[in-house]
Parts: C-alpha cells; structure tokens; sequence
C-alpha cells in the first residue's frame, strides 16, 4: 500500500506541474495577446516589419477543347541586398568583375562596364534593396542562380526573388473582350471579371521589412503563409469556329469600311456560346480590334429582324395568318403625317402575309399590325412582353444594355409608335437579345439563357458544373412556333435572303437593314444616312442545331443591305460549322438506280472529306474509326466502307492519293517531292516501307 501511495504522488506532482505550466503558457499568450498589444505593436512598426500579401497565381480560362484562351505565366524580380551585413567586402570584389560580365551576356541591356560601375555604387551605398531585372523569364532566372556570388545564396550573395505572374493570351485578339482583360478594375470586364471569385485564387502572406522611399524588402526568402492558386474556368467557346467568325467578320467590315460590328454563334438546344466577336475600325486604314462586346452591350433599334416577334404576336393571339394578304400600295403609306416607306417598290400590289415577310415590306406588315392592334394598341405591347422582349437576359458577362419596349403608358407613345415599333423603330435590342428570340424559334418555343461557361475546375477536377437555363418552357403555342419557322425558311428561299441558298443545307432566317438614329439629329446628317446591316437565324433550317447573328454598324461603301453586308458573314460561318460537324449531317441512302460498282474508290484521302465526298454521291459510308486521319475505300456487300490507313516506319504509300494530301504526307516525313504528269497517283520513285534519310528527294507519277 506505502509503494502504491508513493507512486499516486509522484504521478500528482507531475500533473500539478503540468498544470502549472500549461497555465503559464496560456497566461502568457493572454498577456502578449491583449495586455501588451500595444507595446509589440508599435515595437513592430518601430522595426518597419509587416505581414503583406502574395498574389495567387490566377487560374486558366480555356476553350471548350482544352485549348488556352488566357493563362498566368510567372515573371520575377531580381533586387540586391548589398548592405555591409549580406554581401562582404571581400566576397564583393572577389566576384563583381564576372558577375557584370555575366549578366550583360544574359540581358544584353547594358555592358559589364556598366554593370560594374552601377553594382559598385550601391555596394558602397549599402542599398538593401537595389533593383536589378524587372520580367525575368524562369530559365533567365535558373541561369542567374548559377551566376558568381548569387550562386552562394541570399544571406552571403544577396540575391533577392519576387515573382509576380503576367496575364498572357495565346489567341491574342481572339474573343478578347469577352475573355476580359480588365481585372484590376472596379468594373468587371468578359470572363476575367464575372468569374474572377474563382480565377484569383487566396493570397499568402509573407514577412517584409519597410525601407526608404516605401519600399518593402522581404525578411526570408520563403512565404510565411503560401498563396493557394485560383480555379480555372473551361468556357462554351470553340476555338475553330471563334476563328471563322473573327476572320469572316473582319473581312467583311474591311471590305465594307464599316466602323463596327459583331457576330454571334449559339447552339440551339443548351444557349451554349460557341464564338462571339467584336470589332471596332481603330483608325482610317482599315485596322479592327476588340474595344467593346458590341454583342450583349449595344442596345439599337434593330429594324427588319424584329418584325418576327410583331407576327408571332399577332398569329399567337389569332389576329392574323399566313395565307391573310395585304395592300402593299405602291411600298408607301401615310401615317398621320409620317411616311412609311419600302426599300423598293413592290412588284405585286397585293401579296400575303408569307411574301411581305420574305421581302421584308415595312408597309406590308405594319399595317397588318396597325389594323389588327389600333383598338387596342396596348394588346400588342402585351404580347411582346410575353416575349421576354422587355427583360434583360441576366448574363453570366457584366455589360448587358437593358432592352426597350415602349407602353402606351410612356410619355413619348404617340400615334405613329404602333406601326414604327412593328418594324422595329422605337425600340431597342441588344444582337444577343434578339438572338435569343430566333434561338427560341430554332428550339421550338423554348428559350434559353445564353451561357459562357461550362464548368469551373481545379489541377483538373470538376469543382463546379453550369448547366443550360430555361428562361420560358414555351413562347408560345406549337402552331405559331411552326408558322414563324415557315416564314424564317421563306426569306432564304424566296426573299431578301435567296443569296445564302444553298443545295447542301437549309439556312433559315431574317435580315434587316435599319436606318441609326443620331441623338441630335434624327436619322440625318449633313444630308447623309448612316445603317446598321443584321442578319439573324438558325440552321439546318429542318433540324436546327446552331444560331447566329451578324450585325455590321455603319458600312460606308454605297452598299448596305444586310444580305450583301452581313449575309456572306452568316453563310461563311454557318458553312464552316456545317462542313467540321459530321453529326448535324443527314445520312443519305444512294440514289435510286446507283450501282455501288460503279461509285469509285478512294485510295487515300483524308478521313473527313472522304466521308463528306461520299455523303455527297448519296452514300452513307461505314467507318470503323470515326478519328481515323487517313482512310482508304473498299467494297463490302452493299455497303462502302472506310478502313484507317496505317501509318509505315519507312517511306508513306501515297498511291491512288490526290496530290495535295500526298505532298502534305510526304512533306510532313521530311521528303522533297517532284510531280511528274496530271491526275492521280499511279507511282512513286521510292517504294513504300523503305528507308530514307530527311530531305530525300521522292518523284511522284501522276495520271
């Protein structure tokens, strides 16, 4: 019993002071935590030592392929610490004559004379933090490392890092307003700024010490608490089509000296964006840049392209109907004592209400509006706002313009409003606005947000997923849906839009050639008018897979109707699209009476235009590897069929090829070709698995 007594008392004195330093412990953080803060406080501020903040490296944005639409890449700064106490004397002198040399070598901004002198002058300054390079790349940076005294390290070189990171963008122009570019402000710009609570990831904290002139040095040379890197976005964007419409856009505004214009591409069922440009002239030769996302902040009176939602309105509620007709007069109409006017004259005086849409008659369908809502002109404010016409979309992007849509409650609604607004005069609509209305249209009353983004990702794993928005199930009744598409797929057909036909696929959709108002002057000045060209629709007309809009703001070169300005821009981009997307194709069955023995062969030919080719002749081929790059043809049953051309060690078999993809192949194996007669190829100089070395000349015999 004494020995276990014994052993409970030396086990309580050990917890007792336990105990009792535990409690000194907390005593003493209470103690500097509240009953000294002041002191350590302003000892702090007395050594000029602070904690600040290390920027985060921000995170990608990329395209929906993967490909790299905006990234961080690090830079650094490179400062001395020349004062007495981290570099001596003697390691200074011993070093500084190579160390000059050296550096002038790497930056090849100045001399090691130079060098010397100025390194000289801050050692003997005892500067702590003198700035050497500013932007310095990471293997600049590995190779100063290694360079005499500031291979010794910090505390005996005095080489002292800070890295900061660039924003760069690999596409340049590509998309760049509405990537975004702005960040530092406090108007959010493009994806930068609407997503930036992702992109910027949290800052670290690192110990510095204040010197003269407000400069701050770090202590260490590691980060007390390390920055945690920001998420990256993957946006809607395809980068192929992005490029089609900046180019096809940018030929068009150059060619038409206009001062600017956008262009917008939407896949039908999900509102996903898959290219948005802007362009703006910026100067008198003819050079375009991205200034402004003209798409979703320009607010303008969009002409032709609204007369749809007007007929939508007035067929939903039972006012008028396709077969209706209506007096087109002489393309003139008096309103009060304003004139409306068509574009031209009309060929036939009376025509339905189909045709006067398809050639676009202001007269023609504002008076079919004018008639059916004169009573009760309010009747047909309604039916727009049922629209969504009224009500901004709520874009993911900052820098939506609110749309316009008058009531009769407005002081400024006056006699003439009503038919105006029919044609669409008097209101105003943003390109993606109205863009979302035809996109409603292609996907059969239902309308969907546009969106940007598809999902949010950090080093690769899925963090946040966006999914499509729908802003109204149905528009309205499958009835009208169907007779506005009848009259999309009528102006490409019959009207102002014949010039997109084309036997491949349908194109439905509206153009509109609108006269802009200035805010001083009215739709004059000096005797001089200025236009806004838009065509906007869907296609496969039959089975709609894509959206778009072309607005082209003020051409300048006596042309300036929207299927000659803003037409080509659509059909460019729609055919583009439709040519890379295999699976918006019909499969065709051969025509009645081909025999399959008699369709040729292919020999080789590149996998894509091997299958279109075939499409063409009527044939739906079977292919085994749908990736495969290069195929050859073969008969199997009563089916054609694709087989993948595999590629040899030694020289490629080119033979039956067309001569382009045969000079690519052979050109990309590092061959010099020579061509030898016209057609096909029947044979080639070196035979097809052997060896030869890079540069080998290869004669190939065509016909």
């Amino acid at each position: 019993m004494e020995t276990k007594k014994d052993i409970l008392w030396r086990i309580y004195i050990v917890f007792f002071f336990i105990l009792l330093f535990g409690g000194a412990i907390i005593f003493r953080v209470v103690d500097l935590q509240f009953f000294q803060a002041d002191y350590w406080k302003s000892k702090a501020e007395s050594l000029n030592t602070a904690y600040r903040n290390i920027e985060a490296v921000r995170g990608n944005i990329y395209a929906s392929d993967g490909s790299l639409l905006a990234t961080s890449i690090p830079i650094y700064e490179l400062r001395l610490d020349l004062g007495p106490d981290a570099v001596k004397d003697e390691v200074f002198s011993r070093n500084i004559d190579s160390l000059s040399l050296c550096l002038s070598n790497l930056f090849k901004d100045k001399s090691g004379r130079d060098y010397r002198r100025e390194l000289t002058e801050a050692h003997m300054n005892g500067d702590r933090y003198y700035l050497l390079q500013r932007n310095v790349s990471y293997n600049e940076l590995k190779q100063v490392r290694t360079f005499p005294m500031f291979r010794m390290g910090r505390y005996r070189g005095g080489l002292i890092v800070t890295e900061k990171s660039r924003r760069e963008r690999p596409f340049q122009v590509l998309a760049s307003r509405t990537i975004g570019y702005d960040i530092d402000s406090i108007k959010p710009v493009g994806l930068e700024g609407a997503y930036s609570e992702y992109l910027r990831g949290t800052s670290g904290k690192r110990l510095m010490q204040k010197l003269s002139g407000d400069v701050w040095m770090p202590i260490n040379d590691d980060n007390e608490v390390e920055p945690q890197d920001g998420k990256d976005v993957v946006t809607t964007i395809d980068i192929n089509i992005q490029d089609v419409a900046e180019h096809a856009l940018l030929t068009q505004l150059a060619k038409h000296n206009a001062e600017h214009g956008c262009a917008v591409l939407m896949e039908v069922s999900t509102g996903e964006i898959k290219a948005i440009a802007n362009l703006t002239r910026e100067d008198t030769i003819g050079n375009y840049n991205e200034y402004y996302n003209y798409a979703i902040g320009e607010s303008t009176e969009p002409g032709s392209t609204f007369k749809l939602a007007s007929l939508i309105v007035a067929m939903e509620d039972g006012k008028i109907d396709l077969s209706d007709t209506v007096d087109l007069e002489n393309g003139k109409h008096i309103y009060y004592d304003r004139p409306m006017s068509d574009s031209h004259k009309p060929e036939k005086r009376k025509v339905s209400v189909q045709q006067a849409f398809e050639i676009s008659s202001n007269v023609g369908i504002s008076k079919l509006i004018y008639h059916a809502y004169a009573r009760n002109q309010q009747s047909f404010v309604d039916g727009l706002l049922r629209l969504h016409l009224n009500d901004m979309l709520g874009l993911s992007i900052p820098g939506e313009t609110p749309p316009l849509i008058k009531s009769t409650k407005d002081k400024d609604w006056s006699g003439v409003t009503l038919p105006w607004m029919s044609i669409g005069y008097e209101v105003r609509l943003t390109p993606m606005q109205i863009l979302t209305l035809y996109n409603a249209v292609a996907n059969n009353g239902k309308m969907v947000k546009p969106m940007f983004v598809k999902e949010v990702r950090q080093r690769g794993k899925l963090v946040k997923p966006f999914y499509p928005s729908v802003i109204k199930d149905s528009l309205c009744s499958a009835e009208t849906i169907a007779k506005a598409k009848r009259l999309l797929e009528g102006v490409v057909e019959n009207g102002t839009a014949s010039n997109l036909r084309n036997p491949v696929y349908r194109i439905a959709g509206k153009t509109g050639t609108a006269q802009m108002a200035n805010e001083k002057y009215g739709y004059k000045y000096r005797a001089q008018t200025t236009y806004q060209a838009s065509f906007v629709g869907y296609f496969p007309a039959d089975n709609p897979k894509y959206s778009c809009i072309v607005v082209v703001n003020a051409p300048s070169n006596d042309v300036y109707y929207a299927a000659q300005v803003a037409g080509p821009i659509f059909k460019e981009i729609a055919d583009k699209v439709y040519a890379t997307s295999l699976e918006i194709h019909k499969s065709m069955e051969a025509p009645a009476g081909t025999e399959l023995k008699n369709i040729p062969l292919v020999k080789g030919a590149s996998g894509k235009e091997a299958v279109l080719l075939y499409r063409e002749l009527g044939i739906c081929p079977v292919m085994q590897n749908t990736a495969a790059e290069w195929v050859t043809a073969a008969r199997k049953d009563s089916l054609i069929s694709l087989n993948e051309k595999k590629k040899t060690n030694g020289v490629p078999d080119v033979t039956g090829m067309g001569i382009k993809d045969a000079v690519y192949i052979l050109e990309n194996y590092g061959l010099r070709v020579k061509i030898n007669g016209r057609g096909s190829i029947t044979g080639q100089s070196l035979e097809p698995g052997s060896k030869a070395e890079k540069g080998t000349e290869i004669i190939l015999q065509l016909s």
